[in-house]
């Protein structure tokens, strides 16, 4: 089945860069079953497409999509007792409402969230856009730094730097934490700010036990329609959403090595891709040495956190 292609009981509704989703099919027998047993909900999968500078690259990675559905799932466990999360069900079934076995694996049956306009980041660690502003004046998202910090430099404490959500091959813009204020109001920034710094205090000491830094991560909320709580969505702790470095190899003052996908990126800026970032044309395919390589931290990354193999 492609990534596209409805399974019974589902119509496709909607492509990103990495996930499709699929909301239950009122026009049929199966849809209405989904719906009676569930409530409103969207099926959720996780493809191995990757992108990197917002493009979506013509090669895949394989078991990407598993690594971040499984691992996503693991961390919403860890994260449960701060805050409630959108998984209805994961399991693979041939009953209306169960994940379709075709999709086994990555994918997760969510309840639909009135999703908040803002992409919340945490940062314990300044690299990335949050080295680049802090470069240009010594704050991050109006949070001002100490001075003498470098790339991969420890914060004195995490902060919340939240962004805009961007378009489809846009940019995130980060923003100050008063933008958040004036766009879901004073108490619903505030209470977002709390329990992303709290996700990632949590996640940050489990990832360090592992031998691995969360350097940062993007989280995103939204309100559940049946109890109005806070819920997070989305994928939660995963290479794609947050940077992973082996604290073993963890040194201020150069880029980091990384679990995510870094090395395409270096790849793609490398001379050995061919490739002009500030030009028209698409990134060209991957190599199979950087499609495999990429593959490996992926996978190590969810070995590493959760102690167990992949599959």
């Amino acid at each position: 089945m492609t990534a596209t292609t409805a399974p019974a009981g589902w119509t496709h509704t909607y492509s990103g860069k990495v996930r499709d989703l699929y909301v239950p099919d009122a026009a049929t027998e199966a849809g209405r079953a989904v719906q009676d047993r569930h409530g409103d909900v969207v099926l959720v999968v996780a493809s191995d497409r990757i992108s990197a500078y917002d493009h979506v690259l013509a090669s895949e990675i394989p078991d990407k999509g598993i690594v971040l559905t499984q691992l996503s799932l693991w961390w919403f466990a860890q994260l449960e007792d701060l805050v409630p999360n959108h998984v209805v069900t994961a399991e693979p079934g041939d009953e209306p409402g169960d994940v379709p076995p075709a999709f086994a694996g990555r994918a997760m049956v969510c309840r639909r969230l009135e999703m908040f306009p803002v992409e919340c980041v945490a940062r314990g660690y300044l690299t990335g856009s949050g080295l680049a502003e802090y470069r240009a004046g010594g704050k991050v998202t109006g949070i001002p730094l100490p001075a003498g910090l470098v790339d991969g430099s420890r914060l004195p404490e995490p902060i919340f730097t939240p962004a805009t959500k961007a378009e489809l091959g846009d940019h995130d813009e980060n923003v100050s934490f008063d933008v958040v204020a004036r766009t879901v109001g004073a108490e619903t920034a505030e209470r977002l700010r709390e329990l992303t710094l709290a996700v990632y205090a949590r996640a940050e000491g489990i990832a360090r036990e592992r031998g691995v830094v969360l350097a940062d991560t993007k989280l995103e909320f939204g309100t559940d329609p049946v109890t109005g709580a806070i819920t997070l969505g989305d994928e939660v702790l995963t290479p794609d959403s947050s940077r992973f470095w082996p604290a073993d190899a963890w040194e201020p003052g150069r880029a980091q090595p990384s679990f995510d996908k870094q090395y395409v990126r270096d790849w793609l800026t490398s001379p050995a891709s061919g490739w002009d970032r500030a030009g028209d044309a698409a990134p060209p395919a991957l190599p199979a040495e950087v499609v495999e390589r990429t593959r490996a931290r992926y996978v190590e990354a969810f070995e590493r956190l959760t102690g167990r193999p992949l599959g």
